[in-house]
């Protein structure tokens, strides 16, 4: 501590944390905290642990505890996009998830989930659409159809970009 400080009482600066909250038919799935990566107006950046205790065994990836998160979160876009890494740092994948733009207050990250996720796994061999079962079961199609078809399209923007080399120059 710096002699400043500690005449000030002011404490050292550490890494911003927010908190991730997962909004999904209204109701909150799930809350996690993440350490800010940055913040420009637009795009949000954090980075978080797999925030559950157990594994999750998709088929094709396995998030577990370690997993290291780096989430990119949109406030002018339908989707965000999570780069993952094992304990190790080995890349998995991106896993995506369309969501509405996120929301931003205080520490807390809001994001509503529309059930479309895309993976994309690290060597770019498997790019798969996910959920599209849950998407049309959900109603938003009758109920909502503009954010219906924005999900749409933002899961045709995710799979195009993944297609073609990967998210990159989205995230850059």
């Amino acid at each position: 501590m710096s002699a400043k400080s500690a005449e000030t009482g002011d404490r050292p600066q550490g890494p911003a944390e927010v908190e991730v909250v997962l909004v999904k038919a209204g109701r909150v799935k799930i809350r996690y905290p993440g350490v800010l990566v940055s913040d420009d107006g637009t795009r949000v950046t954090v980075r978080a642990r797999w925030a559950s205790e157990g594994v999750r065994d998709f088929g094709f990836v396995r998030f577990e505890p370690g997993d290291l998160f780096t989430e990119h979160y949109w406030r002018d876009r339908w989707y965000s996009v999570k780069e993952v890494r094992d304990a190790g740092g080995t890349l998995k994948g991106w896993y995506c998830d369309v969501t509405r733009p996120a929301t931003r207050s205080g520490t807390d990250l809001v994001v509503e989930d529309l059930d479309l996720d895309l993976w994309r796994s690290a060597d770019g061999t498997d790019v798969r659409r996910l959920d599209e079962d849950e998407f049309e079961a959900s109603g938003l199609a009758h109920t909502d159809p503009g954010a219906a078809a924005a999900a749409l399209a933002a899961l045709d923007e995710l799979e195009r970009l993944a297609r073609e080399g990967g998210f990159e120059s989205l995230l850059s």
